[in-house]
């Protein structure tokens, strides 16, 4: 997935989304693990989730984007509620099967008269069972589908699902899930206010420290140099087009 292709796709709001869309969401870790796969360049919108990766396409293109994200300190909410006034119906897949229990239970008991038609866990034991996913999905056609898998097995599966047939709109959404059992909202006020999201998944989730402090970095580079390379190229592409 290239900036060429994700800058055509991050001007959307979530009531304006059609039916039969996929979105997703981008930070600087699953923009390094997506970089190069060439199929997620049919996800058809992309929200920028995180400060800095927000930072820097605003800085570099003069845009004025906000985070997004599907959790419950950004998007998540505001498509509930829209679900219960519009009588939309929703589906959760990923995680695993104690985390997503635990995160239904969560959500019930804080948005009351949701229409979950269903969940399950986002673990396949063969090709053909996920298949079958695929089906009783398209089968029970819910409006909205939010997959929690990681990055970029969430993408596949909501293009997938797109390809089966499924008619409405996919979402992916991370960690999500399990974040969310620990309490529905998962960020302290603090961290949530001053952008330190980050920083208190660190202290939530102590293994998350090898993504920041290793792959975080490398990340940046591979998005400076994508950057570059995007500007050169449409510099490049102008001045063609002045001698034309």
């Amino acid at each position: 997935m290239k900036f060429n292709s994700i800058l055509k796709k991050l001007d959307w709001e979530f009531s304006k989304v059609p039916r039969k869309s996929t979105v997703t969401f981008l930070n600087p870790y699953s923009y390094y693990l997506t970089r190069n796969l060439k199929k997620l360049d049919d996800i058809d919108f992309i929200g920028i989730d995180g400060g800095l990766l927000k930072f820097i396409i605003n800085l570099f293109f003069n845009f004025d984007i906000e985070r997004i994200s599907f959790d419950n300190s950004s998007l998540a909410p505001k498509l509930y509620h829209h679900c219960i006034n519009e009588n939309h119906s929703i589906y959760f897949i990923g995680s695993t099967s104690p985390n997503i229990q635990g995160f239904i239970n969560v959500l019930k008991a804080e948005v009351s008269n949701l229409n979950i038609v269903g969940y399950r866990h986002g673990y396949f034991e063969s090709i053909t069972q996920k298949e079958e996913v695929l089906k009783k999905i398209i089968k029970l056609n819910p409006n909205y589908v939010i997959v929690g898998m990681g990055t970029p097995f969430q993408e596949n599966f909501i293009l997938d699902l797109n390809q089966a047939g499924y008619e409405g709109i996919a979402f992916t959404c991370g960690g999500y899930f399990h974040q969310t059992t620990k309490g529905f909202n998962y960020y302290p006020y603090f961290f949530d206010k001053y952008n330190l999201r980050w920083f208190y998944r660190i202290i939530d989730e102590p293994k998350l420290i090898k993504r920041y402090l290793v792959f975080y970095p490398q990340s940046l580079f591979f998005i400076f140099l994508d950057l570059l390379r995007y500007k050169l190229l449409s510099s490049c592409s102008v001045n063609i087009d002045k001698e034309k």
